[in-house]
């Protein structure tokens, strides 16, 4: 059973916001949310291909949501450029 939908907005939300502030990227509230649940998604998915699986409770979907957040943001700045 996973986060839920509150739960996992809230988590996003953080997720985003931390990672915004760790990529020094200029988001806001509903780009963070966003960034958050689909780095969460796309994370868990490639950990999952090497056997990885993050618990499904807040603290580390939070970690993994920061760090797919950042991975987001990382490869929008690749491709921009």
């Amino acid at each position: 059973m996973g986060l839920g939908l509150l739960a996992s907005i809230i988590v996003g939300g953080l997720a985003g916001w931390i990672a915004s502030m760790i990529m020094k990227a200029d988001t806001g509230l509903l780009l963070n949310i966003v960034l958050g649940i689909v780095g969460a998604v796309v994370l868990n998915a490639l950990l999952s291909l090497l056997g990885i699986y993050a618990a499904n409770s807040w603290i580390p979907q939070l970690v993994v949501g920061t760090a797919g957040a950042s991975l987001l943001i990382w490869a929008a700045r690749r491709i921009r450029r």
